[in-house]
């Protein structure tokens, strides 16, 4: 294998110090009309109410909405780099409770916290969850994620590409 291709090594915290409630991760994303029509293109999702104010407004919608899976997905970008390997994600559950409305000029400000919610298990396994909020609000509720906190190499990965 030549440098080129080489698989990076990431880091590997260890999370056993922390304690319930310790603060893992807190992170402000600006999602812009521009990101909705990128992520429209990636995902397949050309629902009107994601990039037309006029069919949002018709549908009686405040604006225009990011998409949920947007959202999810950028909540748990912090979790990740925290956590320092994406391989460490378990598991990851959110129930949408509130739209998020992206503003043509000013965007949405989406604000991301991530705290243990429960410490890993005999099996390395833990909770951390999210309080992911727009405008004050939660948007995301009961967010949570299970991931192995402990630093040890993700079942089914090759040694030498983990290590």
């Amino acid at each position: 294998m030549t440098d080129s291709t080489a698989i990076a090594k990431l880091p590997r915290p260890d999370f056993t110090e922390f304690e319930v409630g310790t603060v893992i991760a807190e992170r402000t994303v600006t999602l812009t009309r521009d990101n909705l029509v990128r992520y429209a293109g990636a995902s397949g999702d050309f629902n009107p109410i994601h990039y037309r104010d006029d069919i949002a407004e018709e549908v009686g919608l405040p604006g225009v909405l990011a998409h949920g899976m947007l959202t999810m997905g950028v909540a748990l970008q912090p979790v990740v780099d925290a956590l320092g390997d994406p391989g460490r994600v378990v598991d990851y559950q959110v129930r949408f409770t509130r739209p998020v409305v992206v503003d043509p000029q000013d965007g949405a400000e989406v604000s991301i916290v991530a705290k243990i919610g429960q410490l890993a298990g005999e099996d390395g396994i833990g909770r951390i969850d999210l309080v992911v909020s727009f405008g004050g609000q939660t948007v995301l509720a009961k967010s949570q994620v299970r991931a192995n906190l402990q630093g040890e190499v993700p079942a089914g990965l090759p040694e030498e590409i983990v290590a």
